[in-house]
């Protein structure tokens, strides 16, 4: 009993964190990793290894921003920013989160596709509408333990590595030792998998919930002395850590898997030509039968279904933010209107992308893009943010969250700059 006990204390302590890593995996995440594993093997396990810590540290700065400022990342980053640049920026936000949506919903099509047939814009139109529609049926309770149910999905991954041989001395040589000679081909690979991890939606998601959590607590009959006292402000703190540690660290497992996995049943086979989940699930179904091909293609399905909602609302989030718009998912569509058009014009726009001669592929290209480029300035932003005692009381950052936190800004600057170079 003190068991169970201690597991539904935990499942209550977790949520935005969680569900943040979760989404991260998204279709055209796996569909990276999918790539990394066939065309290197294990030999990009590493960077996985480099970027967990990071991951937890500047979430952890968007999440302290939210919580103990009660507001979004937006409407932080106005009081430090030009109108004009945070208005840039939330808009290569929205464009990019509506790419990322069009590869989504055409993922979970293919893969719906894959396993009972029928035509794929059909089965992507379902998982559009679908995904359009739960925000505004949904409260945020509601809303949270859906995405909550939808993580489990990710498991899939963890599955499929189980049911193949694995050399794991071989494979934990490969994730604490990156090769020193390496082609440009593999430092762009390298490269978007820097930027698969780390992606501002998740920045302005989770410091979104958590603003969203102060402001219910609040409203709650929490006041506002008793939720800046220093015990209270400490247990909050202490719930972030945890959700965002665990997050991070179940993204980061289940990439370590999708790369793993595609390690031993395509490039130990000779294939390394992936560029889509589709082709990967393909792939894998002769080489690893079809209980492993069906694992597969169903977790494309379920990430999708838990991605697609949070890439919207973070796209919503930082646009009403920016506007000073009333937000958030206790509100109903009449209360907030802007909000949730916002993230119904995303999903459908993105939705429709796949009935447009646009590939959503090459889209997402040019989402990864946009995400690299606009990943430094937000992550600088947030960090000057974390040091303002104006905003956070005596609970800035302290001296390895600001190392940690430059040390990712700077290793995605990098990023950026070897991906436009290459």
């Amino acid at each position: 009993m003190k068991t169970l006990h201690r597991a539904r204390h935990l499942a209550r302590q977790l949520g935005p964190g969680l569900i943040t890593g979760a989404a991260d995996d998204d279709p055209s995440g796996l569909a990276t990793y999918s790539q990394a594993g066939a065309q290197y093997g294990a030999g990009l396990l590493w960077t996985l290894a480099l970027t967990t810590p990071l991951m937890i540290a500047i979430q952890m700065v968007s999440a302290r921003i939210g919580w103990l400022t009660g507001q979004g990342l937006a409407a932080n980053m106005r009081r430090i920013l030009p109108t004009w640049l945070t208005i840039a920026l939330v808009t290569l936000l929205v464009l990019a989160n509506t790419l990322n949506i069009a590869a989504d919903v055409a993922a979970m099509g293919e893969a719906l596709q894959l396993i009972v047939g029928g035509p794929e814009h059909g089965h992507a139109l379902l998982f559009g509408l679908l995904c359009t529609l739960l925000p505004l049926w949904l409260d945020y309770e509601a809303m949270v333990r859906v995405l909550k149910w939808l993580t489990l999905s990710l498991l899939a991954y963890v599955a499929v590595v189980l049911m193949l041989k694995v050399d794991w001395h071989a494979v934990m040589l490969e994730t604490v030792r990156p090769p020193l000679l390496a082609g440009d081909g593999y430092w762009t690979m390298v490269v978007a998998v820097l930027g698969t991890t780390i992606s501002p939606y998740l920045f302005f998601w989770q410091a979104a919930q958590e603003a969203e959590s102060r402001q219910r607590a609040e409203a709650a009959g929490e006041g506002l002395q008793a939720l800046s006292n220093e015990h209270s402000v400490r247990k909050h703190l202490r719930r972030i850590r945890l959700d965002t540690v665990i997050g991070m660290l179940f993204s980061n497992l289940i990439a370590f898997c999708v790369i793993l996995a595609t390690t031993i049943t395509l490039h130990q086979h000779g294939v390394t030509d992936i560029q889509t989940t589709r082709q990967a699930a393909e792939a894998l179904r002769p080489l690893a039968g079809e209980f492993t091909f069906l694992l597969f293609a169903l977790g494309i399905i379920g990430t999708g279904m838990l991605a697609v909602p949070v890439l919207a609302a973070s796209a919503a989030y930082a646009v009403a933010d920016t506007l000073g718009w009333r937000s958030g998912m206790d509100h109903d569509f009449a209360e907030a209107r802007g909000f949730f058009m916002v993230i119904a014009g995303a999903t459908l726009l993105g939705t429709l992308i796949d009935f447009t001669p646009l590939d959503p592929i090459k889209a997402l290209v040019w989402s990864a893009v946009a995400n690299g480029v606009i990943a430094v300035p937000i992550m600088a932003a947030m960090m000057w943010l974390g040091s303002q005692r104006s905003l956070l009381g005596a609970h800035t950052l302290h001296a390895r969250h600001r190392f940690l936190g430059w040390l990712a800004t700077g290793v995605m600057a990098v990023a950026v700059v070897v991906m436009l170079i290459l």
